[in-house]
């Protein structure tokens, strides 16, 4: 049983609980209390550390890739894809409002991609009209050849270059978050496992064991792919994402982040490093796994990528291998919704959860 002391305080009543505390838990926590201080908000997470993707990304502060929009286009229609363009790019505008760059290791050193055939050429105009009122550019996309060689990407066909994309260090943007929801006083139980939910006319009631409970007026679910089982209804597929990254790299030419293939495959300089991710298009059946593992057969393949296409001709060392788990679903909106009467969901961020984030924070915000 727990003591008078824990239930007043650690396991007292608040307004509103948040469960997760990665970069969606924290931008709704930070929006609630910045529309709405006097409201009590806890953040509950079951591990030490936000695991999810939040912490076991890329790092990229992206948008999405010239052949990414075009496929959204064709696959959603012009105004959804349009929307979630909008969102992500307003999501890094915000990320970059709140924090300086130094403290979050912000570079915006260009985004870029690689093509082996010319048909996404043809939508070239076609996509940077639909972006300029988005981005404010006439050219969001644009040929890049000379920066083939200066990358020392020779075989490559073709590159294509986004000058409002960049990288950043998904651990210290994590960090300076949360160091912003203690500063508006949201509290957290981090090391927390759930074991059940039951919604009563008045509140919803958490429960850890069969002693220690906690009461809420309402509850967001900031899951992702680690959904509960009231959104089990909902369209979400856990997506692994596993990564690699080398040793340092003598005289490393590389510098920006890069995308290949729709975005299935992302590279990036961190530092004289090379950071690679992705091929899970190799075999999506593997990939839709909550495991955080990597498999022989995924990270040989991307050894491979790497030394084809990334450093042709140069020998290096792989220093670390990880994986994050994304939430996709049959097309790329977000969910974020109220799901009874007193719980609500900001779920299946596509794997662009770092410029999602603080726009859906205040979605969510707005919905409560």
């Amino acid at each position: 049983m727990t003591s008078i002391w824990e239930q007043e305080t650690f396991y007292r009543k608040r307004d509103i609980i948040i469960i997760g505390a990665g970069f969606s838990g924290l931008w709704a926590a930070i929006s609630i209390k910045e529309k709405s201080p006097e409201k009590s908000v806890l953040i509950i997470e079951r591990n030490a550390v936000p695991l999810g993707a939040s912490t076991r990304n890329a790092g990229f502060a992206c948008f999405g890739s010239l052949t990414e929009v075009i496929a959204d286009s064709q696959k959603m229609g012009w105004e959804k894809t349009l929307d979630l363009v909008r969102m992500r790019f307003e999501g890094l505008r915000k990320i970059r409002h709140y924090f300086k760059n130094d403290e979050i290791d912000f570079e915006l050193s260009g985004g870029y991609e690689i093509l082996n055939n010319d048909e996404p050429l043809l939508f070239l105009n076609e996509v940077n009209e639909k972006l300029k009122p988005i981005t404010g550019r006439e050219e969001t996309y644009s040929l890049q050849q000379n920066k083939i060689q200066e990358f020392g990407l020779g075989k490559s066909q073709f590159l294509i270059g986004n000058p409002c994309e960049g990288s950043l260090h998904s651990g210290k943007l994590l960090q300076k978050l949360l160091e912003k929801c203690y500063e508006l006083k949201v509290e957290f139980l981090f090391g927390t496992e759930i074991n059940n939910i039951e919604e009563t006319s008045d509140g919803v009631n958490i429960y850890f064991s069969k002693d220690v409970s906690i009461k809420s007026g309402q509850i967001i679910h900031c899951t992702n792919a680690f959904s509960s089982k009231l959104l089990e209804k909902e369209n979400i597929v856990p997506a692994r994402g596993q990564i690699l990254l080398t040793e340092p790299i003598e005289n490393l030419k590389l510098k920006g982040t890069f995308h290949y293939d729709e975005g299935f495959y992302y590279f990036r300089n961190l530092g004289n490093r090379i950071l690679l991710g992705g091929g899970r298009n190799q075999d999506f059946k593997m990939e839709e796994t909550t495991a955080f593992e990597t498999t022989e057969f995924l990270q040989n393949h991307l050894e491979n990528f790497l030394k084809e296409v990334i450093l042709p001709d140069q020998e290096c060392k792989i220093a670390l291998r990880w994986s994050g788990i994304m939430a996709m679903g049959a097309e790329k909106t977000p969910i974020v919704k109220q799901v009874s009467n007193r719980q609500f969901c900001a779920v299946r961020l596509s794997g662009m959860g770092v410029a999602l984030a603080p726009k859906i924070g205040e979605v969510i915000a707005n919905l409560m």
